[in-house]
């Protein structure tokens, strides 16, 4: 209301009090009163005989003309004919003198009139009158072009003393549209007051549209249109009609410059619109929106909030969300998930495949149907690489705790049916002399075996030892095994062994979640579970 007021300070004496007129006002009122002295003196020379008539005209002629140094040249845009009517210089002159004299600060001025050209000289204030009294001796009619030799004195108190009378006008019309302006003020409240209750009503909204971001914008709209309504009906009151159009102008130049600069709020503000009415996802829900995952906490005006696997709040702004590729878990409690083992070459990949899928086929936490498989994926010199794909109710299952005990079951049931994980194999290449050597000495070694000659005592130590060291070996690793076994069997022999085995989700997690759905200290949340899904 400041912005009506301040804008219409001025306006009263304008709109509604007449005492304060403009420029031309004042020259149409000048050439009336003008007009009407000039019938008046017409009517009385009307009586007048010839004689007088020429005794004027003479006296006129008589008089010394006084000329003044050149000045502008303001022609009228008007056709001057060859031979015109008869026209008297001096009625030019009596009717633009008496035009003058009318008016405040062109009193001074001289007139002098030859074959229509008017001369004009003296004093006036400004160039604002200056202008003025060349405007108006162009408008009276058979004036062929005006001759500007006014001197512009620029006097201060000249100047000034009409721009005080004109504020004082001014403040005094206000004064007299004061009660006006506080009726328009009091309508403007009224409406606006009744603009803003109507959108506090929820319930209603609620009811036009179960959307509640939709039902939000609608309230906006309403506040802000009786906003509009009552400002129209506050200028109409003062009489200030024109105004309106200026505000609806300058307002479009506004939203344009304001439009650009906040492009991205306002892209990210239709996103949340469009993404309240597709409702892509419910609370609770697990997604995954570009690469980020967890669980749906709320949908606001500006961001969805997500919950991740460690506890954390992530905020995605509506604008990213509504263009990401959005990957719902939740939607499909089914889900499966891959792991790969890798036996040896030597093994049957066939048996290995029935004792490892049995192992996690017995876990109560796989389903039944669709059913678990596995399949050979890669055949290498040296193992054999099986891949589990394990269906699990991901409602009720942790799909990483799940993962894990899967592998660890098919491991140990492979391990305990004797088949062993393979070590990494090395290949090793010699050089020629090298090889040479040891295929001469094995060759010689050969040759004494087969002539029954005696054995050499050395290289029979030698053999015998790397096959004891050999055997070691292996006794040591099979007994590390073991010893391995018992050390896992008598942790999981205590009570602690469920935890351990237990793969549902973790309750503190979705009571994490449960407490941000139900803070409502920030931003409404634009999820309905009644409104339907994409």
């Amino acid at each position: 209301m400041l912005i009506i007021t301040s804008g219409l300070f001025s306006l009263p004496a304008q709109a509604l009090i007449s005492a304060t007129p403009e420029a031309q006002a004042q020259d149409d009122e000048a050439v009336s009163a003008a007009a009407e002295q000039n019938q008046d003196e017409g009517a009385a020379d009307s009586g007048e005989d010839a004689e007088t008539e020429a005794q004027d005209t003479e006296q006129a002629t008589s008089e010394p003309v006084n000329v003044p140094a050149a000045g502008n040249l303001t022609d009228k845009d008007t056709v001057i004919a060859t031979k015109p009517d008869q026209v008297n210089d001096q009625d030019i002159k009596q009717r633009i003198s008496g035009i003058y004299s009318e008016i405040e600060g062109l009193k001074a001025l001289n007139v002098s009139v030859n074959q229509g050209v008017v001369s004009l000289s003296g004093e006036v204030p400004n160039e604002k009158k200056a202008q003025q009294a060349i405007s108006l001796a162009n408008r009276v009619s058979d004036v062929v072009a005006v001759e500007d030799r006014i001197s512009r004195t620029l006097d201060v108190q000249d100047n000034v003393t009409p721009v005080i009378s004109a504020l004082k006008q001014q403040f005094r019309g206000f004064i007299h549209a004061l009660p006006l302006l506080l009726v328009a003020i009091v309508v403007f409240s009224i409406v606006v007051w009744f603009g803003s209750w109507l959108a506090r009503r929820e319930s209603l909204w609620q009811r036009i549209t179960p959307n509640p971001f939709i039902a939000e914008l609608l309230a906006q709209t309403v506040k802000i249109l009786f906003i509009v309504i009552g400002l129209l009906l506050g200028l109409s009151f003062m009489g200030a009609e024109a105004i309106i159009g200026t505000l609806l102008g300058g307002a479009g130049v506004i939203g344009i410059a304001v439009g650009f600069a906040v492009k991205d709020t306002i892209e990210n503000y239709i996103a949340s619109l469009m993404l309240s009415i597709r409702q892509p996802f419910q609370a609770k829900d697990f997604v995954n929106i570009n690469g980020e995952e967890g669980i749906v906490v709320r949908l606001t005006s500006r961001a969805t909030i997500l919950m991740t696997s460690d506890g954390n709040q992530l905020r995605i702004p509506n604008s990213e969300v509504f263009k990401a590729t959005i990957l719902n878990y939740t939607k499909n409690p089914e889900r499966r998930f891959t792991f790969q083992l890798a036996m040896d070459a030597n093994d049957d990949p066939l048996a290995a495949i029935k004792v490892g899928i049995q192992a996690v086929r017995d876990l109560e936490f796989v389903l039944e149907d669709p059913k678990s498989a596995c399949i050979i994926t890669e055949v290498s010199d040296s193992n054999i690489i099986l891949e589990f794909q394990v269906w699990v109710d991901q409602t009720h299952t942790d799909i990483t705790k799940a993962r894990s005990i899967a592998i660890r079951e098919a491991k140990h049931a492979m391990e305990n049916k004797g088949f062993s994980l393979p070590e990494p194999t090395y290949r090793m290449h010699f050089d020629g002399e090298v090889e040479q050597a040891l295929v001469k000495y094995l060759a010689a070694w050969e040759q004494q075996k087969s002539q029954g000659a005696t054995h050499n005592p050395h290289l029979i130590k030698e053999l015998t030892e790397e096959v004891l060291a050999s055997t070691q070996k292996r006794k040591a690793d099979t007994l590390e095994k073991e010893q391995a076994k018992q050390r896992a069997r008598a942790i999981l022999g205590n009570e602690q062994a469920e935890e351990v085995l237990d793969a549902r989700p973790d309750p503190k997690l979705m009571q994490k979640v449960e407490e941000e759905i139900q803070d409502n200290s920030g931003d409404k949340d634009l999820l309905d579970c009644n409104s339907p899904q994409e």
